[in-house]
């Protein structure tokens, strides 16, 4: 009991968990948990004290030990961390399925759905159980002995492949250095995109400077560097991670193609067409048509402005910085550069206001004026020196916790997500029985790091991105669910995890809301209210183009996991330029690979839920007008948190909504907010 891994506290002990721990603490914690399963089937009546409460604390038990493993894979990953979690993989993957296929435990909660206390139980806990018998099904647990077995080593494959995939995106992404000895290709570039650059060469040993593929040096190349050589080259080394034109052993060709086939056999074994259909088995929509439908009737209306945006911008290429044919790792620069020419502000400008510690600030600000909610700094352990721990208060009482890990470095998974280490329950049996366990969460981002003793400073995409995933958070944290199933984000339907973190970005489009988080770097000053209004005039500043590229992610996702004809699974290319060809605009070169690194997709929980980002956008856009339409935060906020946050997975989306805005969302406010309800010119 001396494994830190076995002792998780209310903050684990990150700063002594060994590699050497991990592998002895699951296994015993999952034969811990088989001999205590075994005993919840030796009840002769089930009740959900006994088998449905029980089961929780074993898989929660199992599941949070895992999690923070799986956790520590994604942000600190090394050779040695990644080789046990690797190894372990198919055991875990293996314990699961095999709960979500025994016979006796599904029968158990058959009989407690059919017994005369199930009307007893609140509606939290109905939800859960009726979430629960569906989970059964789609584990396989009707399927015959044979299929069952066939199903398990699908789940086994299927998540080896997902985190395969995942690790060649870090391999490629993390190989890829361009090194320079002055900084004369460096031309266009800020004076603290170069100090990042030579940080990033000094941390090598190195004079100079150092070009990578994280986010932030990509973009800061693709946006402002005036060599287009570089821009070049960077853009082909990003556009061909992890496929077969980079380094053959980070190539994921073969693994897209095996996980389509995954896909499709265990769709089949549990009588579905395809995949699309089972993974919309838990969603909002109700067919892959449907979905097709929405984002093809998107694609419509954003493809006219789609085309303006790219006629615009390809002129004033030509004309303005004279590049007499663009290509496509041109676009970003000349849309910084148009956009900077159009509004008379560039990025740089709006950067220097926004220190990251008073951006906190200002969002913790915000939280507060929409919720009451306050959050205050605590020093517990953490698993990197850049990470922050925040407890959120209400009333006095503290109600949940959050692990901020916002900056960009090398083992560390890019895009930013929220994940959980634990979420909301009561306890209803044992010494803790009435005790509440607060929610925590895990908010990580890839910004732009501190370098030569400077504050980090944020950009207003990176602003928007920490109000996106603070949501996502806020989703989980602010719950008053007490069965762990349907609290916070869990049991929420996949195409609705987005509405709270999109409606979140919503305020960051405020003027009060920035000017309070802004402070110039050299005159303190906020955020001036002309240099707002700029931005504001640009904020939907080739929106037509975003939108097209979005349906084209949406509609490749969602086709190829439609296919039910396994002959044609291996023809996902075809299809992505099939897409193409309906829907973009920006032709992309032949050496592109997107769908190489597409993450979301293979390996990110989004199979066939991509089009979950543009069906919240319509949510977030129709809740956010209720603010608009109100003019009193605090009441609607409380509403907001009263009817979607607090509320958890415990009833349906679309019910949540319904009670939030008094009616079913409408795509038009979707439309008006960005801009597209006119027609182009």
């Amino acid at each position: 009991m001396s494994n830190v891994l076995l002792n998780l506290a209310d903050e684990p002990r990150y700063h002594e968990i060994q590699t050497a721990d991990i592998r002895p603490a699951m296994q015993t914690a999952m034969a811990e948990a088989r001999a205590a399963i075994a005993d919840v089937k030796s009840h002769a009546e089930a009740t959900w004290g006994n088998t449905v409460e029980r089961l929780t604390d074993i898989t929660e038990r199992v599941g949070r030990i895992w999690g923070v493993v799986a956790h520590l894979n994604s942000v600190v990953d090394t050779p040695e961390l990644r080789a046990v979690y690797n190894e372990l993989m198919p055991e875990v993957t293996v314990f699961f399925t095999e709960i979500g296929q025994d016979i006796e435990l599904y029968e158990r909660f058959k009989a407690i759905k059919a017994g005369a206390g199930f009307a007893r139980l609140d509606d939290a806990q109905q939800t859960k159980l009726n979430h629960d018998l569906r989970d059964f099904v789609l584990s396989g647990a009707e399927l015959p002995p044979a299929e069952q077995a066939r199903f398990a080593e699908l789940q086994t494959e299927g998540a080896q492949l997902a985190a395969k995939f995942s690790q060649n995106v870090l391999d490629a992404t993390d190989a890829f250095a361009l090194y320079l000895a002055d900084d004369g290709r460096l031309k266009g570039l800020s004076s603290d995109e170069k100090a990042m650059f030579a940080a990033a060469a000094e941390a090598e040993g190195k004079i100079g400077y150092k070009i990578g593929l994280q986010m932030p040096h990509y973009l800061a190349v693709m946006k402002h560097a005036d060599d287009r050589a570089l821009r070049a080259e960077s853009y082909r080394a990003y556009a061909t991670r992890a496929s077969e034109l980079g380094q053959a052993e980070f190539d994921n060709t073969a693994n897209i193609t095996r996980r389509l086939e995954i896909a499709h056999a265990e769709a089949a074994l549990l009588g579905y067409n395809n995949y699309a259909e089972l993974s919309l088995a838990t969603k909002m929509a109700d067919s892959p048509a449907q979905v097709l439908d929405f984002m093809r009737d998107l694609a419509r209306r954003a493809k006219p402005f789609a085309e303006q945006d790219l006629a615009e911008l390809e002129t004033f290429a030509r004309e303005e910085l004279g590049i007499a044919d663009p290509q496509v790792h041109d676009l970003t620069y000349a849309a910084e550069k148009l956009r900077e020419a159009k509004y008379a502000f560039s990025e740089a400008e709006v950067k220097q206001y926004f220190p990251a510690d008073k951006v906190l600030a200002g969002l913790f600000a915000q939280i507060n004026r929409l919720y009451g909610v306050n959050l205050a700094e605590k020093t517990v352990p953490v698993w990197h020196p850049d990470v922050r721990y925040y407890e959120l208060e209400k009333g006095g009482a503290i109600i949940g916790g959050v692990y901020m890990d916002l900056y960009a470095r090398e083992g560390k998974r890019s895009g930013a997500w929220m994940n959980d280490y634990r979420g909301r329950r009561r306890f209803g049996a044992g010494d803790k029985a009435g005790q509440i366990q607060t929610p925590i969460a895990y908010l990580v981002c890839n910004f732009t790091p501190p370098v030569g003793g400077k504050p980090a400073r944020l950009t207003h995409d990176e602003i928007v991105t920490l109000f996106h995933e603070t949501g996502h958070g806020l989703h989980h944290l602010l719950t008053r669910v007490d069965e762990l199933g349907v609290s916070g984000i869990n049991g929420v339907e996949w195409d609705a995890v987005e509405l709270p973190s999109q409606f979140m970005e919503n305020f960051t489009w405020e003027y009060e809301v920035l000017a309070g988080m802004s402070a110039h770097e050299t005159t303190g000053e906020p955020l001036p209210r002309e240099l707002f209004d700029k931005m504001l005039a640009a904020k939907n500043f080739q929106v037509g183009m975003f939108l097209a590229r979005q349906m084209e992610f949406g509609l490749f996702d969602m086709l190829i996991y439609s296919e039910g004809d396994k002959a044609k699974l291996g023809n996902w290319a075809q299809t992505l330029q099939d897409v193409r060809a309906e829907v973009a605009v920006v032709q992309q070169p032949d050496f592109n690979r997107f769908a190489n690194s597409f993450g979301h997709i293979f390996a990110g929980g989004y199979a066939a839920g991509y089009y979950s980002y543009a069906w919240a956008e319509v949510l977030s856009a129709d809740a956010y007008a209720a603010f608009e339409e109100s003019g009193d935060v605090k009441a609607t906020g409380a509403k907001f948190w009263n009817e979607i946050l607090a509320v958890g997975g415990s009833r349906s989306a679309m019910a949540s909504f319904k009670a939030f805005r008094g009616r079913e969302p409408k795509v038009d406010a979707l439309l008006n907010h960005l801009g597209l309800t006119g027609k182009a010119a």
